[in-house]
């Protein structure tokens, strides 16, 4: 009972870290990080990475701190004191508060002292450093040197109006800590409650109209100061606004206006435009741009795409990150230095763009989702551009760029090779099929009808999805009209039953003649699902006359070495893994593997794999392959083990024994039996 005592302020102390920890903001988590890492400079010391060959710093995440990179840029590591605290001559880290005063000369302490002196300058500091409770978010001194020469300008010349406003919109009546800066939100400004939008993303990363806070919760007698990287300028429009009042933007707008998205655009919400300018329409082929304009889906997909579901700023941007579309695709988001990036490309023309109900970014690439593309669009620079290169010159582009609904199985690029023989039209066609499919809900043993009539079936095995020999490489690619399947090779569409082909191929003669002696040329012409590994001429003549000669003559014998090359299911060459054990017609499992790329049976190599017939699959094997011996207690010449037998009997008895209660005594005299 003591002990249990005694650990229950333990467990209370760790519950309350625990649970301390879950409330903190992603800010307040860096910020803990940082003091951790500091902590053997001594105490309040905050580690900070800073951007070499720049004075842009940054409170590091864990991952950041490994990798030592933002934005791909290498950083250094500096130590100084966290928000609140200074250092002491002659004692280590920063153990004395910084002491308490209003506003304007807590300003001139943490490193604003332009925002002080602009507050002096427009009469502003006798509200500041009065009685109330206000919050600023004030820009380093870099942040007003780096103003255009003509912006700073106009402020300090109206020092009474323009730089009082300017300076008015960056606070707020009341007293915010980084705790109540809620990602999404907007507070209300003291310039005409002009709002400003706050933004705190996972990374610990907080901004106000894309201004990222660089020092926080810097606290006064009369509210607190958060440190920022920008002038901010008040924004009243909202996204559709910005694009209409854009020139760049003039061909968006009529695409917008099109598509119908205006009223998403003006809506109220926290959205991430990526803006196509002019430009960006222009580089794309002239009847593409047409055909998409005039197709008011593919027109509505092509514009979702360049929406992002949540505004992101730049500054909140220091590595890779996937996002979602309104469209639903992900884009990779990323940076590179100074240049934001999208799926890799530095495509971003000018950045924050800020707007009432989000953010714009301007884009000089269009990024056209695949829902919007042909079938040719989706196949072209891509893994299977060989393929599509063929249906082309094979004069089947009118489906590739139609409105049909379709769906193309192409062979990736790795597949041609020199040797590889060129398939005409009609092979071509069998690639065809006539509607569009999403590979996801394609079932076993699902006929596909192809342009040229023939049917495909579908295999779905566990680690992969096939079509007939063919297995599907790649995830689907889904355009507007058509579906694009990369698949590993051609599709061999079947052309006959089992023994069709045998009796087609010269190699397989003498296992013809086997099969028909051994009286199984009516199963391998019935409608069922067969793997045969069949041996060549070359298998039978590889083995001693004597045996073969006593093989053929014994039909029981043979049917017996015939069934066990028989598998009772289909399985195709992408299927095979690295060991699958198949249940013969004989009875006995085969052993099919892959190892470089060839199929073995029982170890054995395949000659050809994927001779696709109608009811089945035929492997050329150049063995005969033989069932493993019997197990030496399974031979009928042995005398049987009696105390096998009385325990066969035992276990046989004891089912019918609870069933049987008159059956009991026998079952105890034969238990006795085993035991003596």
């Amino acid at each position: 009972m003591r002990s249990g005592l005694l650990l229950l302020p333990l467990a209370l102390a760790l519950w309350a870290s625990v649970s301390w920890a879950a409330t903190r903001t992603p800010y307040q988590q860096i910020l803990h990080h940082s003091r951790l890492r500091g902590r053997h400079q001594g105490p309040n010391v905050c580690a900070v990475l800073k951007l070499m060959g720049t004075n842009q710093k940054y409170l590091p995440n864990c991952r950041m701190w490994y990798h030592r990179k933002i934005c791909g840029k290498s950083t250094m590591i500096t130590y100084e004191c966290c928000p609140g605290y200074e250092e002491v001559p002659g004692e280590k880290g920063c153990p004395a508060a910084l002491p308490l005063s209003n506003l304007y000369e807590t300003l001139g302490t943490v490193g604003a002292s332009t925002t002080q002196l602009y507050s002096a300058s427009s009469n502003l500091s006798a509200e500041i450093t009065g009685p109330g409770s206000y919050t600023i978010f004030a820009p380093t001194n870099e942040a007003w040197a780096s103003l255009p020469a003509e912006m700073l300008d106009s402020l300090v010349s109206n020092v009474n109006i323009e730089l009082l406003n300017a300076l008015r919109y960056h606070m707020v009546n009341k007293k915010v800590l980084t705790d109540d800066l809620k990602h999404g939100t907007t507070l209300p400004s003291m310039y005409q409650n002009i709002d400003v939008q706050i933004h705190h993303y996972p990374n610990g990363i907080v901004t106000v109209n894309c201004a990222r806070l660089l020092e926080a919760d810097h606290h006064a007698t009369n509210g607190v100061v958060h440190l920022i990287d920008k002038v901010i300028s008040t924004t009243t429009n909202s996204i559709l606004q910005i694009v209409e009042l854009e020139d760049t933007l003039e061909t968006l707008r009529t695409a917008v206006a099109a598509a119908g998205l205006d009223s998403l655009l003006e809506s109220e919400g926290q959205f991430t435009l990526l803006a196509p300018t002019n430009e960006a329409f222009k580089k794309i082929p002239p009847e593409t741009l047409t055909r998409i304009l005039g197709d008011p889906e593919a027109l509505k997909d092509l514009l979702s795409n360049h929406i992002l579901k949540t505004a992101m700023c730049a500054e909140a941007i220091i590595a890779g990150l996937s996002m979602e579309t309104l469209q639903g695709n992900m884009l990779d988001v990323g940076c590179n230095g100074d240049e934001l990036t999208l799926n890799g490309r530095p495509i971003i023309a000018n950045k924050d763009v800020i707007a009432t109900n989000g953010v714009i970014h301007f884009v000089n690439e269009l990024l056209i989702p695949d829902s919007a593309k042909t079938l040719l669009e989706l196949g072209q620079d891509s893994d299977v551009s060989k393929a599509m290169d063929l249906f082309r010159r094979a004069g089947l582009n009118s489906h590739l760029t139609g409105n049909e609904r379709l769906t193309l199985l192409a062979p990736i690029n790795s597949f041609f090779t020199d040797q590889t023989p060129t398939p005409g039209r009609n092979v071509l066609r069998d690639h065809i099929i006539k509607e569009q499919l999403s590979s996801k809900y394609l079932f076993h043993g699902q006929k596909l009808e192809t342009l040229s009539g023939k049917q495909l079936r579908v295999f779905v095995y566990r680690n992969t999805l096939c079509i007939e020999n063919a297995c599907i490489a790649a995830h689907d690619k889904r355009g507007r009209f058509g579906t694009l399947f990369s698949m590993e090779k051609l599709v061999t569409p079947p052309l006959g039953t089992v023994m069709d082909v045998l009796k087609a191929d010269d190699r397989f003669s003498t296992l013809v003649a086997a099969i028909q002696s051994a009286g199984l040329t009516e199963t391998l012409n019935r409608p069922r699902s067969f793997t045969v590994f069949a041996p060549t001429n070359e298998a039978f003549r590889a083995m001693p006359q004597g045996e073969l000669n006593k093989l053929m003559g014994n039909a029981k014998e043979l049917a017996s070495i015939l069934k066990y090359h028989i598998g009772d299911e289909i399985l195709v060459s992408g299927a095979v893994g690295a060991v699958v054990r198949m249940k013969t017609l004989q009875g006995e499992k085969l052993e099919v593997s892959t190892k470089k790329h060839i199929v073995n049976v029982n170890k054995e190599p395949v000659a050809e794999a994927d001779i696709m017939a109608t009811n089945g699959v035929i492997y050329a094997v150049n063995t005969v392959l033989q069932p493993p011996a019997s197990r030496p207690n399974e031979r009928s010449d042995e005398p049987a083990d009696p105390a096998l037998e009385i325990f066969k009997q035992a276990s046989a008895l004891s089912k019918i024994s609870h069933r049987n209660v008159r059956l009991a005594p026998v079952y105890s005299r034969l238990l006795a039996r085993m035991k003596h």
